[in-house]
């Protein structure tokens, strides 16, 4: 019996979160990819509180299940990090692999200020 791809998703994203804590002076980028749309936020886990989103659905993208969607949330969620005065943060890429959506995003924020 084989597993699907959400539950791998999910066993490979409780690996990642047992290592990544996200701190006041550090907190944790979190994203999650739907097949529409993605969304991201930035996370204190001591405080457990999120303190900075930002998704497509929010920025009324035509398009968020894309690449150029995806470099807009990073763009969005780098600009507001810098206003709340974040400029480090731990990168959860949530059991996702490091390629597409995902790395437009993180690319994204890097060049927007945002350092992990």
């Amino acid at each position: 019996m084989t597993n699907s791809n959400n539950k791998m998703r999910m066993k490979r994203h409780s690996r990642i979160r047992n290592n990544i804590n996200g701190t006041k002076e550090v907190p944790r980028l979190n994203v999650f990819r739907s097949n529409n749309h993605i969304f991201a936020q930035i996370i204190d886990d001591d405080a457990k509180t999120t303190l900075i989103s930002s998704s497509s659905v929010a920025l009324k993208l035509k398009n968020g299940g894309n690449i150029e969607g995806a470099s807009a949330v990073g763009k969005d969620l780098a600009i507001k990090a810098k206003k709340a005065k974040i400029n480090k943060v731990v990168f959860d890429r949530g059991g996702y692999l490091y390629h597409g959506r995902v790395k437009a995003l993180a690319d994204a924020a890097r060049e927007n200020g945002l350092e992990f």
